[in-house]
């Protein structure tokens, strides 16, 4: 079991620690029953009933399509005052080649990123929270659907989350396989990529393989476009910045017709950045090669980009204020404060868009990376994951002594 080496913060991961069983039991339920994003039926329910179990004052369900909020009022409410605290719950469409008993009962369905350990942190940290109270303020406790490519952040402050449920801060947390566990990483900045779709398609003129002078030849062309795109990083971003191109998946002709030259090809790719400043340029700069590189061999070709999530970047101060209530959990060598941020997405993003916050890393310590069918949530950091989300609600509204 891992221990924390601060007394202070002693007697919550104790009492968190004493539901460990219980955490686990709820964790690997969800583990068996993924469901994607805006399907979180099952999981939405397991949520609010826990909470409802829990004593947390307010419940309210379906915000967001899917989504759960819980809100706890703490032993006074003298300023106001609440901090939001929020976890993800929708699975991925994989498929899961883990053979333990908890393994996913869902065909093509997995909980390959963690996030049934997330939704069981914040249900333990309700919990105590609810049952301690040592705060001045409320804690409000959101359930997000739709993590994984549908902006279910998004929908809910759509659906007004903030609205209904204002916040002085918000905080999220994701499991990080490659840190050690009881390890905690923040940077105060970027976390997290801009995450962009770029489709590129390219029409030339269909013909005969043996005859490609009377055809345009959009593979051709698509090929010089692959080769062409991977300059605008390398000769346009400055090296202190950060930015990936990457074209991912092409489709054009049949491969069933060895000697037919298409008519189209099409591109699929993304796009990562941090700053808006290099997004807003690389969207220029990849619109004006795609229109030119085509017209320079007799063709033409369009570019459809979307910008789906934007960077996830913490506030200075709220970064170095989780940090510290991590080190009075962990240890102050146990805390990485300058993490190096991830070319990943989150569409925790759109909530820092709105409210200032941070998004933290907690160490998963080893085993298959996010993603990976043989991926499984590490149990042992439950309580450690729970305590430090109560943590920094109790710290954020303390009690006046």
């Amino acid at each position: 079991m891992l221990q924390p080496s601060n007394r202070s913060t002693h007697g919550a991961y104790q009492r968190l620690s004493s539901w460990h069983g219980e955490l686990t039991a709820f964790r690997r339920d969800l583990h068996a029953h993924p469901e994607l994003g805006f399907e979180e039926k099952r999981t939405a329910q397991r949520v609010a009933a826990a909470l409802r179990a829990a004593g947390v004052d307010e419940v309210h369900e379906g915000i967001g399509k899917t989504g759960v909020v819980g809100v706890v009022h703490g032993a006074r409410r003298t300023g106001e005052r609440a901090i939001g605290l929020r976890a993800d719950m929708d699975a991925l469409p994989m498929t899961e080649e883990n053979d333990f008993a908890w393994r996913s009962c869902a065909r093509g369905m997995m909980h390959g990123c963690g996030h049934d350990g997330h939704t069981t942190m914040l249900v333990g940290a309700a919990r105590y929270l609810a049952e301690t109270r040592r705060f001045d303020g409320s804690a409000v406790l959101i359930f997000q659907p739709g993590e994984e490519g549908f902006a279910g952040a998004k929908a809910m402050i759509d659906d007004g989350l903030f609205d209904r449920f204002p916040v002085d801060a918000v905080y999220a947390m994701h499991n990080w396989p490659s840190l050690p566990a009881g390890h905690v990483g923040v940077n105060p900045g970027p976390m997290m990529a801009a995450a962009d779709r770029i489709e590129i398609v390219v029409h030339g003129k269909g013909g005969h393989g043996a005859h490609p002078y009377l055809a345009v030849d959009p593979v051709l062309v698509a090929g010089h476009i692959i080769t062409a795109t991977q300059s605008i990083v390398a000769r346009n971003v400055s090296p202190v910045d950060s930015a990936v191109i990457s074209l991912c998946a092409m489709k054009a002709g049949d491969t069933g017709a060895f000697s037919v030259i298409p008519r189209e090809a099409r591109l699929v790719g993304t796009v990562r950045t941090f700053r808006p400043d290099v997004q807003d340029m690389v969207e220029e700069r990849l619109a004006r090669l795609v229109d030119s590189v085509a017209v320079a061999f007799g063709a033409t070709a369009s570019l459809h980009y979307q910008r789906t999530y934007p960077a996830t970047v913490n506030s200075p101060e709220h970064a170095s204020f989780a940090a510290d209530v991590a080190a009075a959990l962990v240890g102050e060598d146990h805390v990485v404060r300058q993490m190096p941020p991830s070319m990943g997405a989150e569409d925790f993003s759109f909530m820092l868009q709105v409210k200032p916050g941070a998004y933290l890393r907690l160490g998963q310590g080893g085993g298959a990376f996010l993603h990976n069918p043989r991926y499984d949530f590490n149990d042992e950091v439950l309580p450690l994951g729970a305590a430090l989300l109560a943590g920094l609600v109790e710290r954020s509204m303390p009690l006046a002594t």
